[in-house]
């Protein structure tokens, strides 16, 4: 378990990324030095008690001095992390949480929606990893990117310019292939040598159900990062468990990346 950090880090950027999605990076070298692809931090959006409970963020990318989170305006909290300044700080609890454990010879990223998230701070960790190289014959780094319809497709270009094979869905046809993102990867699945694969993936729930059939049919390992509201984050308040075959067990503190043959969908 890595070590938790508790501190007030400046806000290097808070940047408009999409129509309600935000990208905000933080200096914070103790933190990121303890970190790794899959954890989360907690942030207090603004000085006071208004709103009172942190709320949890992946971490989108990871360098030597700062790291990223990408987030949605959804609530009050987000929409107040909007107003963050540049040079102001702000209050951060982490690393938390379990991360991504990378193994195979084909690497396949599965995000829906926000999923995104936390899969390009993995996608970077593979790519700039002395054990994987993206074009080489033996290992390959897929990723698939799906949405209800183009304007909430994410990070697109970003996992292009890291060299990866990048397949887009849309629920609604507007970019890319027309459907479930879960069926551009049984596409995928039956046109390569799927045996060595691995799946990681990240987005809703019935996304993550079905990647767990999708692996069970293919005999292979799939990986998920799942999401639940927390208000501690550290497994004290028991807010976020999900059932799992071992019994119930904490999203924030045995997850969030969890084996998805293992939880009870």
């Amino acid at each position: 378990m890595s070590k938790i950090i508790q501190g007030k880090f400046k806000i290097v950027s808070n940047k408009k990324a999409g129509c309600d999605y935000y990208k905000m990076t933080i200096s914070a070298r103790e933190v990121v030095k303890a970190a790794s692809p899959g954890q989360f931090v907690h942030l207090r959006c603004i000085e006071g008690n208004q709103p009172l409970l942190r709320r949890p963020f992946s971490f989108h990318r990871l360098n030597s001095d700062n790291f990223e989170i990408l987030y949605e305006v959804v609530g009050q909290g987000t929409r107040l992390l909007t107003k963050r300044k540049k040079g102001e700080k702000i209050d951060v609890l982490g690393p938390l949480g379990n991360g991504f454990d990378v193994k195979g010879a084909n690497i396949i990223l599965v995000a829906g929606g926000m999923g995104v998230a936390p899969l390009f701070a993995l996608a970077e960790h593979i790519v700039h990893s002395s054990q994987f190289i993206v074009h080489s014959k033996k290992k390959k780094l897929y990723v698939l990117i799906g949405a209800r319809k183009k304007n909430h497709i994410l990070c697109e270009r970003d996992f292009r310019r890291l060299g990866t094979e990048v397949l887009v869905s849309t629920e609604d046809g507007s970019k890319g292939r027309r459907g479930l993102i879960t069926d551009s990867l049984k596409s995928l699945l039956s046109t390569i040598d799927y045996r060595l694969s691995t799946i990681y993936a990240c987005g809703p729930k019935e996304m993550l159900k079905e990647l767990s059939n999708i692996s069970a049919r293919f005999n292979i390992s799939a990986y998920g990062s799942l999401e639940e509201n927390m208000a501690c984050g550290v497994g004290a308040c028991l807010g976020c468990a999900v059932e799992t075959k071992r019994g119930y067990e904490r999203i924030c503190k045995e997850g969030p990346v969890f084996n998805l043959k293992d939880i009870k969908w």
